[in-house]
């Protein structure tokens, strides 16, 4: 359940993404293939963030260490890229545009599972009420 709510706050980021970056598409939004595009896009990037990008930040430590960790942008660009490549659909222009949707869109992935993790907490709570308040037999 975890990773399917995850994954649906990833393909929300990375739809608003699509409509803030003009250098960033995800197809035709008028019809679901915009969505699927998004729902793929979201699961892609998170495999190649769990797969390809440790190791990416392992040869590049020197580098990410001189720059004071600034090459961590670059390593989230070239990923971006990378599932450009590998989703059907989904189009990034530049490095730059790229740049910009791994900011864009890890900045709202943040907010928005922090919110979620808000409203998980406020139903554990009212669970922990409930149960206080009627005896398990």
């Amino acid at each position: 359940m975890n990773i399917l709510l995850k994954l649906i706050i990833s393909a929300i980021a990375v739809l608003v993404t699509d409509l803030l970056l003009p250098g960033v598409s995800l197809g035709n939004m008028d019809t679901m293939n915009g969505l699927l595009t998004a729902l793929l896009t979201a699961a892609v990037l998170g495999l190649l963030n769990a797969l390809l990008k440790p190791i990416l930040v392992f040869f590049t430590l020197p580098v990410t260490i001189v720059t004071l960790g600034l090459f961590l942008l670059v390593i989230n660009a070239v990923i971006v890229l990378i599932a450009a490549k590998l989703v059907l659909g989904f189009t990034v222009d530049s490095f730059w545009w790229a740049l910009g949707f791994s900011l864009w869109c890890s900045r709202s992935f943040k907010a928005s599972y922090k919110a979620s993790m808000v409203v998980k907490s406020v139903a554990v709570k009212r669970n922990e009420l409930f149960l206080l308040i009627i005896p398990v037999q």
